[in-house]
């Protein structure tokens, strides 16, 4: 996008075309405007134009240009955060809410997907969290322990079996989520707006907000060529924030992230890695992630921004350490490459704010957008139609907070992602 091959890389090139939109122009009223064209706010349109409401959406780029067009498209359950530790943050109320919704959240993108046809190459086969080392296996036993305890289809594998599936004897041992699979995630944040648009949502890209008004009886949200009136504001940008609402961007800490693609291989070494076609991330600080698209592409990823000096290392790193991952793969070349921006909170869980009256937003999935980020938009269109109220949701009320030393911190995760790849896998 952008004339970037770095933004979007695979996904871009696989993915169907987008659905036609055009640049807001004029005066637009409706009855909810939503700013940003990802997961979040696509689903948001989708179930409100669905339940019939009149909701514009207005995107600065294009449909998917976010988090949602660039990720590595792994459809998990739950956060980062452990289930037992979700209580004692957000209080046994939406701790407990929290973790029915997302345990479900797969399920809810996979029904959407079936239901609206979205040609987004799907796959139920669960996801693997790989262990490195001793550690890595504790983390995994206790996560296990806790998901069972609560009814949740997963199950730690040992590293026989864990080698069996992945077609490595690199890890441990893995935890299987059956819940979870993959998607093409462009694919799905396109199929999400032509199911909208479909029902009856107006989706303008090209369209970026650049003043924000109340007038009292209503919002008034200009781009560049027109404005939209609305009764209520949806805000669904997360880590593409632009300067509109700045508490939002002043509150995730960036985290870059990148993926790099073969070309499909063959059918003899497709059949010799992850044959049952999960997705796999591990449990290194600076972790791995690596799954097939439905052509045979491995799509292979970790911390790191493709840019200056990170281009090369990551460059070298990943060729290296598919190689010593799967050495039936050396000497195999990655055909696209590219990243993006994750936005981490303080407690690597989502917030849920009030920016205004009848203004609303939900950000910070914490690199976990697709299922969460189609839930809770789900959430948010119950909110505007007023089926549910602020006290029904998933998350309290907050205020945005500041992080701390923010500019800081990015710039280390993403040097720190550097000095980690140049040394990692060489031996």
């Amino acid at each position: 996008m952008k004339d970037d091959p770095r933004s979007h890389g695979l996904w871009e090139r696989s993915a169907p075309p987008a659905p036609p939109t055009s640049p807001l122009e004029g005066r637009v009223a409706v009855d909810v405007a939503i700013v940003g064209g990802g997961f979040t706010g696509l689903s948001a349109a989708l179930h409100l134009a669905e339940a019939g409401a009149d909701v514009a959406v207005l995107e600065g780029v294009e449909i998917g240009f976010g988090g949602s067009g660039r990720n590595v498209g792994l459809v998990n359950a739950g956060m980062w955060v452990m289930p037992d530790d979700l209580p004692g943050e957000l209080g046994d109320l939406h701790g407990s809410r929290l973790l029915d919704l997302l345990g479900a959240a797969p399920a809810d993108v996979f029904d959407l997907v079936e239901r609206h046809g979205i040609a987004c190459e799907p796959e139920r086969q669960g996801t693997l969290h790989c262990a490195v080392g001793k550690k890595g296996i504790a983390e995994l036993q206790e996560r296990a322990r806790q998901w069972q305890a609560r009814g949740a289809p997963v199950r730690l594998l040992d590293a026989e079996e864990t080698a069996r599936k992945i077609g490595t004897r690199a890890y441990a041992g893995s935890l299987l989520d059956a819940r979870a699979g993959t998607i093409q995630p462009l694919a799905y944040a396109r199929g999400l707006a032509g199911a909208a648009i479909a029902a009856g949502a107006r989706i303008h890209a090209g369209s970026p907000v650049v003043a924000v008004a109340d007038a009292g009886t209503h919002w008034r949200l200009d781009t560049p060529k027109g404005h939209v009136e609305a009764a209520r504001v949806i805000v669904a940008t997360n880590a593409y924030t632009s300067a509109v609402w700045p508490e939002i961007r002043a509150e995730l800490v960036h985290l870059p992230y990148f993926n790099m693609a073969t070309a499909p291989l063959s059918d003899a070494l497709r059949r010799s890695i992850l044959p049952e076609r999960q997705g796999v991330w591990d449990t290194r600080e600076v972790l791995s992630s690596f799954r097939f698209d439905r052509a045979g592409r491995l799509v292979f990823g970790s911390v790191g921004a493709l840019r200056g000096p990170g281009l090369a290392i990551h460059r070298s790193w990943g060729r290296r350490a598919l190689a010593k991952l799967f050495p039936q793969l050396a000497g195999v070349a990655f055909e696209t490459e590219w990243y993006g921006q994750i936005g981490m909170t303080a407690n690597n869980l989502p917030r849920f704010h009030r920016l205004g009256r009848n203004v609303v937003s939900f950000s910070g999935y914490n690199g976990r957008g697709i299922a969460p980020g189609t839930v809770f938009g789900r959430c948010l269109a119950q909110l505007m139609q007023g089926t549910i109220g602020e006290d029904d949701l998933p998350l309290p009320v907050t205020d945005p907070v500041a992080a701390p030393r923010r500019r800081l911190r990015e710039a280390f995760y993403e040097a720190g992602a550097q000095v980690a790849h140049l040394t990692d896998a060489r031996f």
